[in-house]
């Protein structure tokens, strides 16, 4: 009985293994880029691109690892989660309040230490932010922020209080 449930087991490991989402890879200009509304500075963008860009964009470089189910699935679950929390990508696209607001957290969340998150940290060491990295990415958020105070009623950027 045993012998039965694990060549089972093991047909079905073999069977998902063809079974992949779609990737997260684009091509061509992302006309809702953040950076075509506020300015992305290099060393921010260096930043972005070693820490954030593989959740938080449409464009993941996917590790050997991928390849291989069922991490792809659960790849594929953080990837569509950083995405829905706040896609560098698609950015402009989004209304103010929630522009300004994603700013704030990408502040709150360097500052807690909350992103990046440690299971993508583990794997990638070169993700693991120093504290001049934090503060370069706070800076910028920060400035995102005034800009758009500087720009926009504050009632258009922040939830009135009832």
């Amino acid at each position: 009985m045993l012998k039965k449930i694990l060549i089972v087991l093991l047909a079905a490991l073999v069977v998902i293994q063809f079974i992949h989402p779609k990737p997260n890879k684009s091509t061509g200009d992302q006309p809702n880029y953040i950076g075509k509304i506020f300015p992305v500075p290099e060393d921010v963008k260096s930043i972005l691109a070693k820490a954030c860009n593989d959740c938080h964009s449409n464009n993941t470089r996917y590790p050997w690892y991928s390849n291989i189910q069922p991490m792809d699935w659960w790849m594929t679950g953080h990837i569509n989660k950083g995405k829905r929390g706040m896609n560098l990508d698609e950015f402009a696209n989004r209304n103010l309040r929630f522009q300004y607001n994603k700013m704030g957290d990408v502040v709150e969340q360097l500052k807690e230490g909350d992103m990046p998150l440690n299971s993508y940290t583990w794997i990638h060491k070169n993700a693991i932010l120093s504290q001049a990295e934090k503060n370069t990415l706070m800076n910028w958020a920060n400035s995102i922020k005034d800009t758009m105070k500087a720009r926009y009623p504050m009632d258009s950027l922040v939830k009135k209080k009832q």
